[in-house]
C-alpha cells in the first residue's frame, strides 16, 4: 500500500493541508468577509492579516448517525439498570433537541461564529488570485539589503573547499614547462653530445672531459628535479562575489477632487478603490510610496487624513492635480528607478475649458511616465471631463476609466480594470 507523508513544517501545530482545503472550500465566504474588513482601515493598514468570522452554519458538514427505531445489538458499558434478557423500549421519534441555537428568552447560549486569522499573504491571495498588473515591467535597482553570491572567475587565494583542481594542475604544468624549458633544452644537447663521444671517440677529446660532461648533466637533472610538482602559486580557487539582489519599487499617485460636490459617500468609494490598488501593488513590488494629491481649484500634496476627510468649497480645476503629479514624479521618482502608477477619483465635475487641457496633459506628460493610469468616476452623470477622457482611453492602452456609484461596484470595476491581459469576461 502506498503511503504519502507530508513533511512540510506547520506552525503552531496547525495542519497546512487542512488549512488550504478549508480556504478553497469556503473561498466565497472568506472573500465576502475580507471585503467587509476593508471599510475601517487606512490604505497602509491593509498590509496585515485579518480575523475572519464565518457563521457556524456555513461550515457545518453532514454526519451519519443512527436514527430512532430499528433492530440492532450493542453493548452499553457501565450499565447499572439492565441485565441480560431485559427488553429496552425503542426511543420515540421526533424528540430531538434541535441544533442547540439559543433564542431570545432561552437560558442557554447560541453557537458562536467560527473565527480564524487570515495571514497577509492569504488576505491578498483571496483578493487578487486571478489578477495581473497590465504591462508589468519591474525596474531593477541596486538599492537592496539582500545579496546573492555569483561566480567571478578564479583567485590565487581562498577557502580550500573552493579549490579548482583542474585549473590548479593546468597552471602547475605550465609553470614547470616555463621554468625548466631552458635547462631541459641544454640537458638534451649535452646528452646527445655525450652519447656521440661514447659511440665515436674523438682523438682530440681528453679523458677528463667526459667525466666533466657527465657531472654537468647530473647537475642539470638535479636542477630539474628540484622544480616542485605543485607550488602554492599554482593553486586557483573559485571566486565568488556578493551581488545585490534586483528589487523593484513603485509609487502610487492618488488624485481626488475635494470640492463641495464630493461628499463623504463619494470619498468613501474613492478610498475603497485606492485601497484595492495599493494592496494589488504590494503583490508585485517590495517598496511602494504613496503620494496623495487633493485638488479643487488648486492642488496640494497632503497626508492621508486630510486627503480623505478635508472638504473645500468652490469650483474644480482638475488640471492643477495633473500638473502637480508631473512635477513630483520628475523631481522625486525618475522612471529609470521607479514604476509609476496613477489613480484618479472624481465626480466628473470640472471647469469646462479645463477638460481638454487635462486630456492633453495626460497624453503628453503623464502617460509617458506611467505604467498605468486609472480614472474612476464616482457619479453617474457624464460631463465634459468624461467625454475628453473617453477619447484618450480609445487611443492609449495604459489609460482606463470606469464608473462607480455604489460600494458593491468597487471590486468588480477594479477586477475589470486590472484583469489579466488576454482574459475576457
Amino acid at each position: 500500500m502506498q503511503q504519502i507523508i507530508d513533511r512540510r513544517l506547520a506552525g503552531k501545530n496547525k495542519s497546512i493541508g487542512n488549512r488550504e482545503r478549508f480556504l478553497r472550500r469556503h473561498k466565497e465566504q472568506i472573500r465576502e468577509a475580507v471585503k467587509r474588513a476593508v471599510d475601517g482601515r487606512g490604505i497602509r493598514d491593509m498590509e496585515k492579516g485579518e480575523d475572519i468570522h464565518i457563521p457556524k452554519r456555513d461550515i457545518s458538514e453532514p454526519v451519519f448517525g443512527h436514527g430512532p427505531g430499528g433492530k440492532r445489538e450493542m453493548v452499553h458499558p457501565g450499565n447499572k439498570e439492565y441485565v441480560r434478557g431485559d427488553r429496552i423500549e425503542r426511543p420515540k421519534g421526533g424528540g430531538g433537541s434541535g441544533s442547540g441555537k439559543g433564542k431570545a428568552g432561552d437560558s442557554g447560549e447560541g453557537d458562536d461564529d467560527f473565527v480564524f486569522h487570515l495571514s497577509k499573504e492569504e488576505f491578498m491571495q483571496v483578493f487578487f488570485d486571478d489578477l495581473a498588473l497590465p504591462n508589468l515591467t519591474r525596474t531593477t535597482l541596486a538599492e537592496t539589503p539582500e545579496y546573492k553570491t555569483h561566480r567571478a572567475g578564479f583567485s590565487s587565494d581562498g577557502n580550500p573547499s573552493n579549490l579548482h583542481v583542474v585549473r590548479s594542475m593546468r597552471g602547475a604544468i605550465g609553470r614547470r614547462i616555463a621554468i625548466g624549458s631552458g635547462s631541459r633544452r641544454e640537458l638534451h644537447l649535452l646528452e646527445e653530445k655525450l652519447a656521440l663521444w661514447k659511440r665515436h671517440p674523438e682523438p682530440n677529446v681528453h679523458a677528463h672531459e667526459i667525466p666533466a660532461l657527465e657531472a654537468e648533466i647530473e647537475a642539470l637533472r638535479a636542477r630539474l628535479s628540484r622544480i616542485p610538482y605543485l607550488d602554492p602559486i599554482d593553486l586557483r580557487y573559485r571566486s565568488r562575489v556578493r551581488v545585490p539582489v534586483p528589487t523593484s519599487k513603485a509609487v502610487m499617485f492618488c488624485l481626488m477632487d475635494v470640492s463641495g460636490s464630493m461628499d463623504e459617500a463619494r470619498k468613501d468609494l474613492s478610498k475603497r478603490f485606492f485601497i484595492l490598488l495599493y494592496l494589488f501593488l504590494t503583490r508585485h513590488y517590495e517598496k511602494i510610496d504613496i503620494v496623495f494629491i487633493r485638488h479643487h481649484t488648486q492642488a496640494a500634496e497632503v497626508d492621508e487624513q486630510n486627503f480623505f476627510h478635508a472638504t473645500e468649497t468652490g469650483g474644480t480645476v482638475v488640471s492643477s492635480a495633473l500638473v502637480l503629479m508631473e512635477e513630483i514624479a520628475r523631481a522625486r521618482y525618475p522612471t529609470s528607478e521607479w514604476n509609476i502608477y496613477g489613480a484618479q477619483a472624481s465626480d466628473g465635475d470640472n471647469w469646462h475649458h479645463d477638460s481638454g487641457r487635462c486630456r492633453e496633459l495626460l497624453a503628453d506628460k503623464i502617460l509617458p511616465l506611467c505604467r498605468y493610469f486609472a480614472y474612476v468616476q464616482v457619479a453617474e452623470e457624464e460631463q465634459n471631463l468624461w467625454d475628453e477622457y473617453a477619447q484618450l482611453a480609445a487611443e492609449n492602452r495604459a489609460f482606463a476609466m470606469r464608473k462607480v456609484t455604489e460600494a458593491s461596484q468597487i471590486y468588480p470595476v477594479f477586477r475589470d480594470l486590472f484583469k489579466k491581459e488576454g482574459v475576457t469576461k
